[in-house]
């Protein structure tokens, strides 16, 4: 078996504006290679950042503890999916030890996105109100509904003070302006729907 992960890899503090954009799938190969599993459909941040931060597996076997930083040689797609090679991991015993790592990147190091588009993670915390300036909620998370992403919204507590939930499209028919800095987003949508 190949050396402690603990050895191999540095430990790292996690920058301020880390976000897990992946995590670490099986070993690809006999020369340290290991598939990539993204969250995102567009993982350009694994391409652009030449170091990730790792975080153990939150399930199964932990081979290494906190947080660690791995140098990355390279990124390329295979099939229909993604595969890596790291500086320090330099044969297929040391890949397997990574399976189900976390991968983390700082936010500054994503490449900026095309007019028009927006990154998950800045959308979430955005205040969300209609034309009317009624407030409608607070994205909470985003979730791929087929052809379209849906905002979820945390809305408030109900009259019986349980949590409320809304879901609106982010479709151009619907989301009028995003202002990312601001943290808003004008939508026409009523709270009725």
């Amino acid at each position: 078996m190949s050396a402690d992960l603990n050895s191999i890899l540095e430990p790292a503090t996690l920058p301020e504006d880390a976000v897990e954009v992946a995590r670490i799938g099986e070993a690809w190969g006999v020369r340290g290679w290991f598939r990539i599993i993204p969250y995102s459909s567009l993982p350009e941040a694994l391409f652009s950042a030449k170091q990730w931060f790792l975080l153990p597996a939150e399930r199964g076997a932990r081979h290494f503890e906190g947080a660690r930083t791995l140098q990355i040689r390279q990124v390329r797609e295979h099939g229909d999916g993604l595969v890596a090679g790291a500086a320090a991991i330099m044969d297929r015993n040391a890949a397997e030890l990574l399976k189900g790592a976390r991968i983390l990147v700082p936010r500054s190091s994503f490449p900026p996105p095309e007019e028009g588009e927006y990154y998950w993670v800045d959308l979430i915390g955005c205040a969300v109100s209609n034309r009317e300036g009624v407030a409608l909620g607070t994205v909470r998370d985003l979730l791929a509904t087929g052809p379209q992403t849906t905002l979820v919204l945390d809305a408030g507590p109900d009259a019986e003070g349980k949590a409320q939930e809304r879901l609106i499209p982010f479709v151009d028919a619907f989301v009028d302006s995003v202002d990312v800095p601001g943290k808003r987003i004008v939508v026409d949508w009523q709270p009725d729907y």
